[in-house]
């Protein structure tokens, strides 16, 4: 089975400390991921707006997002002014392109992007999307090539956009494989590659599931074929720092049973672009997850 690692930084904190002690793993397993950065200011403590979405207070009392951010993560950007994470940890950003992973944009704010991005308009997203792309290049010196938009929310400005500034694929939605992707009317030529895994803050506290097996659930979802492979999505804050033991656990079964670990990059090289079909990008629900992501439908376009 071949399996894509794409890694969400979402804080300062998962920047500081969740990439390096995914490095050191993925080393230890002599294997490269994708690592798609928050490049701005760190406001996660504004997230407390999702009180009153839907399924949020479930999930927050499954996964303990205090254990998992800290306190100080969930004040930025309320009591504590938010720290840019490009400026103040672009050594880290850089040391991640040095050692073979690759990079890409996950977003500029992350609270704001998710939070906003489904409802605004072309300017709104371009003054979004411009900020993470020029972010990037201060930090490393060329413009990024691959995108992953934060909590799976986007519009289609996004795709659009996506094609304008030359990312040669994205990351953004849900589903089961590569396709280009059609929302209210835009089509765009840069290919989609839905992350088709589900995620361990989704599996942890529902059907018995806990830390000490949920990396069985995640294993036995990656054992179904699928034309491209999979998609697993990580995140810095989790799987990087508390769930580390989890994730190893996780590396361990893909390596004992032969699987192919590496970027979104190799996924996309393996791709008969000519032979992609164009699928509408609607918006649905995921199990464990509170409220609607981007998800591909199972329909073709003309």
């Amino acid at each position: 089975m071949q399996i894509a690692l794409k890694v969400d930084v979402d804080c300062f904190r998962g920047t500081r400390e969740g990439v390096p002690a995914l490095m050191r793993l993925f080393d230890e397993f002599k294997v490269r991921a994708t690592f798609l950065f928050s490049l701005g200011p760190d406001h996660t403590g504004r997230a407390i707006r999702r009180v009153f979405r839907p399924g949020f207070l479930s999930k927050v009392g499954r996964t303990s997002v205090v254990s998992h951010y800290g306190i100080r993560t969930l004040l930025y950007g309320t009591l504590l002014p938010g720290p840019h994470i490009g400026r103040r940890a672009g050594d880290i950003l850089r040391s991640v392109a040095n050692a073979g992973h690759e990079v890409g944009v996950h977003c500029y704010d992350h609270i704001r992007w998710q939070d906003f991005v489904a409802h605004k308009d072309a300017d709104w997203t371009r003054r979004e999307m411009q900020r993470a792309v020029d972010a990037f290049e201060e930090v490393f010196g060329h413009r990024p090539t691959v995108h992953g938009a934060a909590g799976w929310q986007l519009n289609a400005h996004t795709l659009a956009l996506e094609q304008e500034l030359g990312f040669r694929y994205a990351s953004d939605v849900r589903g089961r494989d590569a396709f280009y992707p059609v929302m209210d009317g835009v089509v765009s030529r840069c290919p989609q590659l839905p992350t088709t895994l589900p995620t361990l803050d989704e599996l942890i506290g529902l059907d018995g599931t806990d830390e000490t097996n949920v990396h069985e659930r995640v294993f036995a979802a990656s054992r179904v074929p699928l034309p491209q492979g999979h998609v697993y999505t990580l995140h810095a804050e989790l799987e990087g720092m508390k769930l580390m033991p989890v994730m190893r656990r996780l590396l361990e079964q893909w390596r004992a049973s032969g699987d192919e670990l590496g970027t979104l990059a190799a996924t996309f090289e393996r791709i008969d672009l000519r032979r992609l079909e164009r699928r509408e990008i609607t918006w649905g629900e995921v199990p464990g997850r509170s409220g609607l992501l981007a998800i591909e439908t199972a329909h073709a376009q003309a």
